[in-house]
């Protein structure tokens, strides 16, 4: 008897744009904290190409005015227009976050990868400064820094080197870890046998398992950084030129803004930070549930 094989209706695999929407559609933090994001550089973005950004220094514009038609959001006790502080603040505040959280993150994810690979002397040099230097309190450290510099002299740039300093550490522990777990693994032996160079390991096999804790990493170093660069502006010791969202706060606190009614003055910079930091802290949330396959959802 002639057995008549049927054919098996082959299975479409989904494009990586549908895994990718999959993806989203369970990981709401990420999402939201994208959307956040979007809506910041939107607002930065229109205002760069719309506002006179001028406006955004002293005696620019008529002081004390409440929120209108003309200013949108008001202006301050001396004379900015705090639509043109803002998107000027933003954008200035943003370029702190991703020179120190960025340039941080790349000097951590260096030493992470040198001290955990290679070991031996230069392992125990990087891991000892680290520890050394982890347990001193940033913001003091920072602030001694920024107060000893000529006020005069502080740019946005200064700002961005003075948080740089301790920017690097905590990525360096994190990246060392998870290199020190991930070169004992099989596939890395595999490679080793296969007469594969550390180079090649390292950018082949280790660097692309490693992609979302790098992301993790310099998600979470900017959220610090522009923590560290709110602090010192509420505490006038950042560029007191400069529109920041910690001067405009610091600035409005020393009026006494809200005790004379001009209460849009320190809201709209407060409400600017609080879209920032919730942005940061959701985008940071995905990501650690991207990396770390133990809190990820499942459908």
């Amino acid at each position: 008897m002639t057995t008549i094989a049927i054919p098996q209706p082959q299975v479409q695999q989904p494009g990586r744009l549908t895994l990718l929407l999959r993806y989203l559609r369970r990981n709401k933090s990420l999402v939201f904290g994208l959307l956040i994001l979007l809506f910041l550089i939107s607002f930065t973005v229109f205002g760069l190409l719309t506002v006179d950004t001028k406006q955004a220094y002293p005696l620019s514009v008529r002081s004390k005015q409440p929120p209108s038609l003309k200013y949108p959001l008001g202006t301050d006790f001396f004379g900015r227009n705090l639509m043109a502080a803002m998107v000027v603040g933003l954008w200035q505040t943003a370029v702190i976050g991703l020179l120190a959280g960025g340039v941080g993150t790349l000097i951590g994810v260096v030493l992470g990868f040198i001290s955990a690979y290679f070991g031996g002397l230069i392992d125990a040099l990087i891991k000892g400064i680290c520890q050394i230097l982890t347990p001193i309190p940033a913001f003091l450290l920072q602030v001694v820094i920024a107060g000893s510099l000529d006020k005069r002299s502080v740019t946005i740039y200064t700002m961005a080197v003075v948080v740089l300093l301790l920017a690097w550490m905590g990525p360096t522990l994190v990246i060392r870890s998870q290199v020190l777990s991930m070169k004992e693994r099989q596939f890395v032996s595999v490679a080793k046998l296969s007469g594969v160079g550390d180079v090649g390991i390292i950018f082949g096999e280790i660097l692309p398992n490693l992609l979302p804790f790098i992301a993790a990493a310099f998600v979470n170093q900017v959220f610090v950084s522009l923590f560290a660069s709110l602090y010192l502006s509420v505490l006038g010791l950042g560029p007191l030129r400069e529109p920041l969202m910690g001067n405009l706060i610091w600035a409005a606190q020393g009026q006494s803004a809200f005790f004379n009614g001009w209460w849009w003055w320190p809201v709209f910079p407060a409400l600017g930070l609080v879209l920032i930091f919730s942005s940061l802290a959701l985008i940071n949330m995905g990501l650690d549930e991207l990396a770390n396959p133990r809190v990820r959802r499942t459908e």
